[in-house]
């Protein structure tokens, strides 16, 4: 037995906003229903699938999922709908694909378990060594 594969149509702007002006919408979204701790990562040169990962904390699982229905929100506002919206329904972890900036909203505590912040700028400071740290003091 074969079923149709449901296909969702994602169609950008033409010509698409710029990635600042994506950007601007996001922190808007997010500073509109109060996130808390939003942080933006560069990640070109680091990933192929999306140049700024925007990362930020909801108070409960209703604040995360409204949170991340405003990101979608702003974005369509600027013509462009996402590529993908996970996990709305558990709602611990959003993640909204707008192509070049992905949104995670998250609980703190999932937030802290999977240390994305962590894990997306490992390498971005030079190594210091003790004997630096103490000849400089």
């Amino acid at each position: 037995m074969t079923t149709e594969a449901q296909v969702i149509k994602t169609q950008l702007p033409n010509p698409p906003p710029s990635v600042p002006a994506l950007l601007a919408s996001v922190h808007a979204a997010l500073e509109e229903l109060k996130a808390k701790d939003a942080v933006e990562i560069d990640v070109r040169g680091k990933s192929s699938v999306a140049d700024y990962l925007v990362i930020a904390s909801g108070t409960s699982t209703r604040h995360v999922k409204s949170i991340g229905d405003e990101v979608v929100r702003f974005a369509k506002d600027l013509g462009v709908m996402p590529l993908g919206v996970e996990g709305e329904r558990e709602a611990e972890w959003v993640l909204v694909d707008l192509g070049d900036v992905i949104v995670h909203v998250m609980l703190p505590r999932v937030r802290e378990f999977y240390a994305l912040e962590r894990l997306w700028t490992v390498g971005d400071q030079p190594p210091s060594s003790d004997g630096e740290e103490q000849e400089a003091g």
